[in-house]
C-alpha cells in the first residue's frame, strides 16, 4: 500500500495542491469582494436606463458580464475544475478527486496498520507518537 500511494503522490502531488489553492481561493475572494453584484439599484434612474446599450439577438442567449468578484470566482472555478484547460484539464481533475479519495483512504489504512503494529510490539501506547 505504501508503495502505491507513494508513486501515486509523486504524480498528482502538484494537481491537489492546484485543486486545493483555486478552491480555497474561490471561497476566500467572495468574502473579500463583499458581495458588490448582488446589490440593487439605488434609485430608478439606476434602474431603468433611458435607451440600452446593446440589444440581443432574438437567436442568442445574451448574459450581462460580471462584476468584481464574481467574474474573478467564475475564472478560479474553471481553473479548479480543469475547464480552462479543455478536456484533458478536466480528465486530471477528475482523476486527482479519485486520487484524494485514495490517498485518505490509504493514508488511514497505513496508520491503523502501524498503530497495531506498535500496540503489537508492546511500545508507547497512543494516538500520536514520536
Amino acid at each position: 500500500m505504501r508503495k502505491w500511494h507513494r508513486w501515486i503522490s509523486v504524480f498528482f502531488g502538484v494537481f491537489l495542491l492546484w485543486i486545493a489553492v483555486t478552491g480555497t481561493l474561490s471561497q476566500v475572494v467572495p468574502l473579500l469582494s463583499g458581495g458588490d453584484g448582488d446589490r440593487p439599484a439605488k434609485t430608478m434612474a439606476d434602474a431603468t436606463p433611458a435607451k440600452p446599450a446593446f440589444v440581443c439577438p432574438p437567436d442568442y442567449m445574451c448574459r450581462p458580464k460580471p462584476k468584481g468578484g464574481k467574474s474573478i470566482v467564475g475564472l478560479l472555478h474553471h481553473l479548479h475544475s480543469g475547464e480552462s484547460f479543455g478536456p484533458v484539464g478536466v480528465l486530471i481533475s477528475t482523476l486527482s478527486g479519485f486520487a484524494m479519495i485514495f490517498f485518505s483512504f490509504s493514508g488511514l489504512w497505513m496508520y491503523i496498520q502501524m498503530w497495531r503494529n506498535r500496540k503489537d510490539r508492546n511500545l508507547k501506547p497512543g494516538w500520536f507518537w514520536n
